[in-house]
């Protein structure tokens, strides 16, 4: 299924339904009097969450959603039926927003989240229902109130436990491939992986959402690369994986250049817990990660994962220290980067094959 993270739709509610201009007409009733019904309420548009859906893509096929109007009244006093409701089911992590794409109406996270988006118009009263003591034959009945209608923005922000960020070209896809059962698209050229992936990643009895986040560029804030809406894509994520390529000729820099972009963006992401890693490590040789990895410290303040996903070193480490940072979500501060939990260690860079 092609994954499709925005976009616009037309919903209209229903108008409710006539009221009923009437009058009694029976053989030996000479003052039958009003016998007008009211009408129907028109149909509300709901959006709806729902657990079996992780794409917008069957809104790309399908823009415009109208719910049904209310039946008009009739006489014998019968009421008009109501318009049947509209509802537009969406995957988890849905904002919707208005047709200016800034203002939030909705953020349905968990399935089973509704909200009413367009109300539908009540009924018109018939004629019975002005009937009085001293007005015995209304010649009165209301219309409907009118449909509502709007253009909407549906915006698909993953939800994942832990997000993979990085430079393009920095391992990412294939670090997801690696540990979980994801095939994202890989290959050797920047921009590869145009949308995120997830795979669901089990380590240590622990279960947790890994996000592959396509590559950062500079200016990614401001919309290079599709950058904004990769970058909401992160805002879920509990935890952030930064893979840094060993590759780099400037390492601190790669690393810097997304950590711009993070604080450029706002909302927070800059804030995000973060375990760096020094990807890509199987094709070089222990001299240059050692070197890399002690820029990296210095410019992350934290000391790097050198792991490859291709040969697998470093990766249980890595994993098992995401999977802990999860655990540990909301439950009270991050742990030191640099301390690591009892009984593992990164290695020594110098064990490392070219």
């Amino acid at each position: 299924m092609k994954f499709l993270d925005q976009a616009k739709v037309y919903i209209r509610s229903g108008e409710g339904g006539a009221g009923s201009l009437s009058f009694r007409r029976e053989k030996f009733i000479e003052f039958g009097g009003p016998d007008g019904g009211d009408g129907g309420r028109g149909g509300d548009v709901y959006a709806e969450c729902v657990a079996n859906l992780n794409t917008l893509i069957d809104y790309r096929y399908q823009q415009h959603f109208r719910a049904e109007p209310g039946k008009g009244g009739s006489g014998r006093n019968r009421s008009g039926a109501g318009g049947e409701d509209k509802i537009i089911k969406v995957p988890p992590g849905t904002q919707i927003f208005l047709e200016d794409n800034e203002t939030l109406i909705a953020d349905l996270v968990k399935p089973g989240d509704r909200v009413l988006i367009a109300a539908g118009g009540n009924g018109g009263f018939g004629n019975a229902h002005f009937k009085s003591p001293t007005n015995r034959t209304p010649t009165r009945a209301n219309p409907g109130e009118p449909f509502i209608e709007m253009t909407i923005w549906l915006r698909l922000k993953l939800i994942a436990d832990a997000g993979i960020i990085g430079l393009p070209n920095a391992g990412k896809s294939t670090f997801l491939a690696a540990v979980s059962g994801a095939k994202p698209k890989i290959a050797a050229y920047p921009f590869t992986t145009l949308h995120p992936n997830l795979g669901v990643v089990r380590v240590d009895a622990i279960d947790f959402v890994l996000a592959d986040i396509p590559g950062l560029i500079e200016g990614a804030n401001d919309g290079a690369g599709l950058g904004t809406r990769f970058l909401g894509h992160v805002e879920r994520c509990k935890v952030l994986l930064h893979l840094v390529s060993v590759h780099e000729e400037d390492v601190a820099e790669a690393y810097r250049t997304v950590r711009r972009e993070l604080k450029a963006y706002g909302g927070g992401l800059d804030k995000r817990r973060e375990l760096v890693a020094l990807s890509q490590c199987d094709a070089a040789d222990a001299a240059t990660i050692e070197v890399k990895s002690a820029e990296l410290h210095k410019a992350a303040r934290k000391k790097p994962f050198p792991l490859s996903a291709v040969s697998g070193a470093g990766m249980t480490v890595a994993l098992r220290r995401v999977a802990r940072f999860v655990a540990e979500a909301g439950e009270g501060e991050a742990p030191e980067d640099d301390q690591l939990p009892a009984g593992v260690d990164h290695g020594d860079p110098r064990e490392w094959k070219a």
